[in-house]
């Protein structure tokens, strides 16, 4: 290895060689690092888990759709019910076990009052799960 100088006489020219002693210091504690840790990453400790039944899932509840037209005409599962009948088909629905989703289609042009009456009908008649039903917008 050649060490540089501070005579001025001594020659201009960069330093060819490349000083790897710091290298080396940084690999050999990396070595002592892994020596030191890798029997540690072997060893397991030994526990006593508890040991649980499965039990299978419960199943999914039957699902009811209720549809409002423009006009604000109701369909329950694609039949044509008036208000009165609706009152009496969300009861029977509430009172099942397991409770039916009721999921919830209206066309664009309904109005929001109208909607607003159908979820109060349904809250009132014991509904607990309800969903709205959209088609995705197109990306063109």
């Amino acid at each position: 290895m050649s060490f540089g100088s501070f005579d001025s006489s001594a020659r201009k020219t960069p330093m060819a060689e490349i000083n790897t002693t710091p290298l080396v210091d940084v690999m050999l504690v990396l070595l002592i690092i892994f020596i030191i840790t890798a029997p540690l990453l072997t060893q397991a400790v030994k526990i006593d888990l508890p040991e649980a039944s499965s039990e299978p899932n419960p199943e999914k509840p039957d699902i009811v759709t209720l549809a409002v037209d423009g006009q604000g005409t109701l369909y329950w599962n694609d039949r044509a019910v008036s208000d009165e009948e609706l009152t009496v088909e969300l009861t029977a629905a509430a009172n099942r076990n397991p409770q039916p989703e009721l999921h919830l289609r209206a066309d664009k042009t309904t109005l929001y009052e109208r909607l607003a009456k159908v979820m109060s009908t349904a809250q009132n008649a014991g509904i607990q799960r309800m969903g709205f039903v959209t088609l995705p917008e197109d990306t063109d």
